[in-house]
C-alpha cells in the first residue's frame, strides 16, 4: 500500500438499519414562481361608415335641381345629422350633413329672392 492509513479514507455511507425507512431525499431547490403576463386583447372599434343621407344632402345641396334639390337637401341633411348623432360614433358624415343643410338653406333663400324679384319686376 502506498502509505494510506485507515484514517485517510472517507467513511462509508451510512446504511439504514433493517426495519428503518431509507433517509429522506433533500428538498428540491426553491424556484421563483414563473410570472406570465395577462394576455393583451385588442378591441377594435367597428368600422365607421358615412351616412348616406348626409352624402345625398350635400349632393342635392350642390345641384339644387330647380330648387327641389334644396328642399330635399334640407330634409336629408336633418335626417342624416340626427342619425349620425344617435349612432354613438358608428357613423360619420356630420360635416357633410351640415354642409348640405347650409346649401339647402342657400337654395331656399335664392328661390325666395327670385320669387320676390319676379313679383316686383315681372321676371
Amino acid at each position: 500500500m502506498t502509505g494510506e492509513t485507515p484514517d485517510d479514507q472517507p467513511p462509508p455511507p451510512e446504511q439504514p438499519q433493517p426495519g428503518q425507512p431509507p433517509p429522506a431525499y433533500p428538498a428540491p431547490p426553491a424556484y421563483a414562481p414563473v410570472y406570465y403576463p395577462p394576455p393583451q386583447y385588442v378591441v377594435q372599434a367597428p368600422a365607421q361608415s358615412t351616412n348616406g343621407f348626409a352624402v345625398a344632402s350635400l349632393v342635392l345641396g350642390i345641384i339644387w335641381l330647380l330648387w327641389i334639390g334644396s328642399i330635399l337637401a334640407l330634409v336629408f341633411g336633418y335626417v342624416g345629422k340626427s342619425q349620425i348623432d344617435r349612432s354613438q360614433g358608428r357613423q360619420s358624415g356630420r360635416g357633410l350633413a351640415i354642409a348640405g343643410i347650409v346649401l339647402g338653406w342657400v337654395g331656399i333663400g335664392l328661390l325666395i329672392l327670385r320669387i320676390v324679384l319676379g313679383v316686383l319686376w315681372g321676371i
